[in-house]
């Protein structure tokens, strides 16, 4: 675990948003932590730390959600280090200039994960459209024909969206046939760590999940 991730998560249980903004910014502004260690080893282990209730076992939902809203603060305050590390570290992507849009399916509400996906192709110097959660299956149709993208990446982070998530690929695969488009189809997230079996069997061109399966797909591998 990351030294900082003990020190974020105790203001993050007392619902401190402003010590967690100032405590990631300052450390990303010294160079002591980069966006993607901080997204891998803090933010996301915080996120997955349930919330327990007065009862055991039970869990807060709305303990949850506040919490999620603290990270989504944090995370929207670190774009200006990922111009600068995409600058700094990572560069365009292979001299091209590519676009990725970044969706939930109908019905996931959970959206930080994709926000962080998002945020890893930006670093890779995609383009990035981000579309964000429960995003009707027409609507994504549009965005594809507006933006022309490279990729389309799905997540998914509840395993009963992977049913809404199927039915996206569907329309995607269909689409892609009728214009003869180019654009590949990526699925993630947490809803398939227990059936990554499951990205094939929807017909997804490729499972990613980590920033360093971005990068390498950024460079052609």
């Amino acid at each position: 675990m990351h030294p900082l991730y003990q020190e974020f998560v105790g203001h993050l249980d007392r619902k401190d948003k402003d010590a967690c903004v100032e405590l990631v910014l300052s450390k990303l502004s010294k160079g002591e932590i980069d966006v993607v260690t901080l997204y891998n080893e803090v933010l996301t282990p915080a996120l997955n730390a349930p919330a327990y209730g007065d009862k055991e076992g039970a869990v807060r939902i709305w303990e949850e959600h506040a919490r999620t809203s603290i990270v989504r603060t944090v995370i929207e305050n670190c774009y200006p280090y990922i111009i600068r590390e995409r600058k700094a570290k990572y560069g365009a992507v292979a001299g091209k200039h590519l676009h990725a849009v970044v969706v939930c399916p109908t019905e996931e509400f959970h959206e930080i994960g994709a926000r962080m996906v998002a945020d890893f192709f930006d670093l890779c110097g995609y383009d990035v459209t981000f579309v964000g959660a429960n995003t009707p299956q027409d609507d994504i149709i549009e965005a594809i024909a507006h933006v022309r993208p490279a990729y389309v990446a799905i997540s998914v982070t509840n395993t009963y969206s992977l049913v809404a998530a199927k039915r996206t690929v569907a329309k995607l695969l269909a689409l892609r046939e009728r214009e003869k488009a180019g654009f590949g189809i990526i699925v993630g997230g947490t809803a398939f760590k227990a059936n990554p079996e499951m990205a094939r069997e929807m017909g997804a061109d490729r499972l990613l999940s980590t920033f360093e399966d971005i990068r390498k797909l950024s460079e052609g591998g």
